[in-house]
């Protein structure tokens, strides 16, 4: 049987992609594998935010051909939609796809037969952009689906290309993303995390929104949990907060982009938004559910962010009550307006000031996590780890430990927290009625 190996580089709305993507290799008689195993065909899709995810897939090449020095190697995604060539010259690539061909990858694959120079398939992302459904359900051996409800983006912040690589906002009918909900359910699942590349711009451009669509995927039976990957802060509406605040299936898990805490620099971002916004959303969530996870992602070393500004940053985010921080360091990209400003900032104060974010986030996760000590809470158990321990998250992003030898992948389950560790908490499983569970407590 021939052997697939799939990589995924970036967020969660490229797993799902990959997932579907593997899917077509599943129905064609392929098993997939890791990329460290041995595969006859090995695609990566990639992502293009940061000089890192470039760096990264050039080394995922050379590491899968390790493995698999015979194997067909396609390179899909953002960083191949912005810099086909550049991946074409990477030694042992036989396919270059665009975030349009990728979905089309068998039409293009050519019986998946190297040739003495690899193909380029990228459409220019200024024709229409299709809108391609994309879930990790059925695939991934996850507990969790992720499901794809908006591709693109219209914002055009200075520094992001993810314009340039997907094109402009679209989203599909709530009927159609309903229809894949109830699929997801009947597939065993419990949890669905809603992704994109702006997921509360959701149905902007088909007469709908984001509210409209969490009303109606709260009514899908068997559904026990709805997570929003990511909102934009002024996306973040009063109304939908209401009614996800108010809603049990709705997690209460807010994972909200700042990007900076001083306005000056927000500015020059293209933000669509001000500090005292984002404070205003942040405050108004605790105030309704104070064990509500709150992330954010920030960027440092933003040309132009003097000390000063950046102490603005680490001010704000200090005083502010969330609970854990994505911190990127400031890469400059092709094409991009911030890559054209002045006062570049050294890349060691970059470093610098990424390290001072990453404690900061460290501090804000442990008071986070010491928030829970002692709490009954419901866990989605997700795998065994070994060693008598089984693990899970809460609906607030918290992964928590257990001791038990039983199966529980899959169960929502309350458990007490009795500590806090690095990653998370330990807990213990609560006693339960049913027969069944007794001996799973019992163990």
């Amino acid at each position: 049987m021939k052997r697939v190996a799939l990589h995924t580089l970036g967020c969660k709305l490229n797993f799902a992609e990959t997932s579907t993507i593997g899917r077509q290799f599943v129905q064609r008689g392929y098993t997939p594998v890791r990329i460290d195993e041995h595969a006859d065909v090995v695609v990566i899709n990639t992502c293009s935010v940061t000089e890192r995810a470039d760096r990264e897939c050039r080394q995922l090449v050379r590491r899968a051909l390790r493995h698999s020095p015979d194997a067909f190697v396609i390179v899909a995604g953002c960083y191949a939609q912005l810099q086909p060539q550049e991946i074409a010259l990477i030694p042992g690539v036989d396919l270059v796809l665009g975030t349009r061909e990728k979905f089309d990858l068998m039409n293009y694959a050519s019986g998946f037969r190297k040739k003495a120079l690899p193909d380029i398939r990228v459409s220019p992302i200024t024709e229409k952009q299709e809108f391609h459904i994309a879930s990790s359900a059925g695939f991934a051996e996850r507990t969790r689906a992720f499901l794809k409800i908006q591709d693109g983006c219209d914002y055009n912040c200075s520094f992001c290309t993810i314009p340039l690589a997907r094109g402009e906002s679209r989203s599909v009918p709530v009927q159609d993303l309903v229809s894949y909900a109830r699929q997801t359910v009947d597939g065993g699942y419990k949890e669905i995390v809603l992704t994109g590349v702006n997921v509360g711009d959701y149905g902007k451009k088909i007469g709908t929104n984001l509210l409209s669509l969490l009303q109606q995927f709260v009514r899908v039976e068997g559904l026990e949990r709805i997570r929003v990957s990511s909102i934009e802060p002024n996306l973040l509406t009063d109304e939908l907060l209401d009614f996800w605040l108010s809603e049990p299936k709705l997690c209460k898990h807010f994972h909200i982009p700042l990007q900076s805490g001083a306005d000056t620099i927000l500015n020059n971002m293209r933000r669509r938004y001000v500090t005292s916004l984002y404070t205003n959303r942040v405050e108004r969530i605790k105030r309704s559910a104070p064990l509500a996870g709150i992330g954010a992602d920030v960027i440092v070393g933003f040309p132009g962010e003097s000390d000063f500004l950046f102490d603005e940053t680490q001010r704000f985010l200090t005083d502010l009550p969330i609970s854990y921080l994505h911190v990127f360091s400031y890469s400059e990209r092709p094409n991009t307006p911030a890559a054209e400003f002045g006062n570049a900032v050294e890349p060691r104060v970059r470093a610098e000031r990424s390290e001072k974010l990453r404690i900061l986030s460290m501090r804000k996760k442990r008071l986070f996590y010491e928030s829970f000590h002692g709490r009954l809470m419901n866990v989605l158990f997700e795998e065994n780890r070994g060693q008598g321990l089984c693990t899970g998250l809460t609906e607030e992003y918290v992964r928590v430990d257990v001791a038990s030898t039983q199966e529980l992948k899959n169960e929502i389950l309350q458990v007490q927290i009795t500590g806090v560790t690095g990653n998370g908490c330990t807990g213990e499983i609560c006693a339960v009625d049913t027969p069944e569970m007794t001996e799973v407590v019992a163990a």
